[in-house]
């Protein structure tokens, strides 16, 4: 089972790879840096789902792959303020489409402020903890659970509702 997976960053690669290769012996892994077409921080559940959704589908039809993954990150109002969602979108050669979502926790209001004056979550919250790269670790999810949930766990289980998803509607069995 070859599957193109959407993206390079290391915390979403590593969750699909875990999520299918514990099921799938055999699966075989191509991660290629694919657009969103959405904007850089999405500020909806359905921009973020959209952004999903063309990462699967760009990387399903680019590689000739049986199984095209996107994963998108976003933020979303939410009655408590902006809350962080997350996203993932399961594309297969045979016309199926899937999504599921994640955790979903709200954002301080420090961090919300700042998204609503236009700055993206990522390079935030590098500066809320004084450190880089939070977005190929353990993301906003990771810092504000005290890592007791990573990005790469959280996506990990957004993989895993897309597989079972996808072995319901099709057939497909693990191997």
């Amino acid at each position: 089972m070859k599957i193109a997976i959407g993206t390079q960053n290391p915390a979403k690669v590593q969750a699909i790879q875990k999520a299918f290769s514990q099921l799938y012996e055999q699966a075989e892994f191509e991660a290629l840096q694919a657009e969103s077409h959405v904007s850089e921080q999405p500020l909806s559940d359905e921009e973020t789902i959209e952004g999903a959704l063309n990462r699967a589908r760009g990387v399903l039809e680019s590689t000739g792959s049986e199984i095209g993954i996107g994963l998108e990150g976003g933020v979303s109002d939410s009655t408590d303020g902006m809350i962080l969602c997350n996203w993932g979108a399961l594309v297969d050669s045979n016309g199926n489409e899937i999504i599921a979502g994640g955790a979903r926790i709200p954002l301080p209001e420090e961090i919300s402020a700042k998204i609503q004056e236009g700055y993206e979550l990522g390079p935030l919250m590098d500066d809320y903890t004084k450190r880089t790269g939070i977005s190929k670790k353990e993301g906003a999810i990771g810092v504000f659970t005290n890592d007791l949930i990573t990005r790469e766990a959280m996506f990990m289980h957004v993989v895993l509702l897309l597989i079972g998803q996808w072995q319901c509607r099709t057939g497909a069995q693990k191997s």
